[in-house]
């Protein structure tokens, strides 16, 4: 007999991309821990914000993933509960909505796990694969962007509290950027579905935090990026690139033809890779739309790397008003 009942089972799909013929989509397998991010009392926040980071992921386990034509794959959770799968497939266009979203199942294929029950063993994925007239794809960082965490506050103790101490659903987003983005998604011509891609330091565990965020506020659908958590302790080697800067890389190598559009600010590390891709993509990088944090000294540093800079449109901005006239300048949006 069972003195504690276990939760049921889940898989949580981040929202991924690819192409009409490469699925690259990652996820995560844990226990249900029913996280309701609409409760707004403050013990449901303090409850959420334990939950999601102490996780009973479910490890070493084999997940089936199912696609719209019945192509099936396999793949294994990591230690950590983490799946990905980066697989080459056969075209299935007719799938695809026009906003580019192609919608498939995950499921567990492993029958000793009697926590799931086949009728609610089927767990919705969606991937991105951008349509083939897009203008441009535009990817995006979170923190200090759309979103005030206040990275440049003595000790981060800003970010710590705006993270762990704050309902998702009372984050404010900084003003104009959800306008800013739409204007984007839909280009000059204001009809098309133009990618958006959201990338953050953030370690997944603030995935569906983070999702809620950007639905609540209306800011255009697109794949976020994190990294995984034990990533944020890992010792770094003068040669390793922050993750950030990899799954950008990522996003350009996956899309060899699409030109992009970056933003992020000028509180931490945004600025520099920001440019480094610039110098590794000239012919790619359409403009760059720093924000400006309320920090002088950080401020000057990104003027001074700037003030050299002529190869591609690169704006220090304090609102979106200004990133707007900025695009509408140069035909980036209607």
């Amino acid at each position: 007999m069972s003195w504690f009942k276990k939760d049921p089972l889940q898989i949580i799909s981040f929202l991924s991309y690819g192409t009409p013929s490469h699925l690259y989509h990652r996820g995560r397998a844990l226990e249900d821990e029913t996280i309701d991010l609409d409760q707004k009392s403050m013990f449901n926040l303090v409850l959420n914000t334990w939950k999601r980071f102490e996780t009973d992921e479910i490890k070493h386990t084999r997940l089936k993933i199912t696609l719209p034509n019945n192509q099936v794959f396999y793949t294994e959770t990591d230690k950590d509960g983490y799946y990905k799968i980066d697989e080459a497939i056969s075209d299935f266009g007719d799938f695809i909505n026009t906003e580019g979203w192609l919608n498939f199942e995950v499921s567990y294929d492993d029958a000793s796990l009697k926590r799931t029950i086949q009728s609610q063993n089927r767990f919705r994925a969606e991937l991105l694969i951008p349509n083939q007239d897009s203008d441009f794809g535009v990817i995006s960082d979170i923190d200090d962007t759309i979103l005030h965490t206040g990275v440049v506050s003595v000790l981060k103790w800003r970010v710590l509290y705006n993270t762990f101490f704050k309902h998702a659903q009372n984050r404010i987003p900084l003003e104009g950027a959800a306008d800013f983005y739409h204007k984007l998604h839909k280009g000059p011509t204001n009809k098309k579905a133009n990618p958006i891609f959201y990338v953050s330091h953030s370690p997944w565990n603030l995935y569906r935090y983070l999702e809620f965020f950007l639905r609540t506020n209306n800011f255009p659908k697109g794949p976020i990026l994190l990294r995984g958590f034990s990533t944020i302790f890992k010792k770094k080697t003068p040669d390793s690139k922050p993750e950030k800067q990899l799954e950008i890389e990522n996003i350009l190598k996956t899309y060899p033809k699409l030109s992009i559009i970056l933003i992020g600010d000028s509180g931490e590390h945004d600025p520099d890779i920001y440019l480094q891709l610039v110098n590794a993509y000239p012919d790619r990088i359409k403009a760059v739309y720093l924000r400006s944090v309320n920090d002088k000294k950080k401020t000057k540093r990104v003027k001074s790397l700037l003030s050299h800079y002529k190869q591609t449109p690169v704006l220090l901005v304090n609102s979106s008003k200004e990133a707007i006239v900025h695009a509408r300048s140069h035909g980036l949006i209607k």
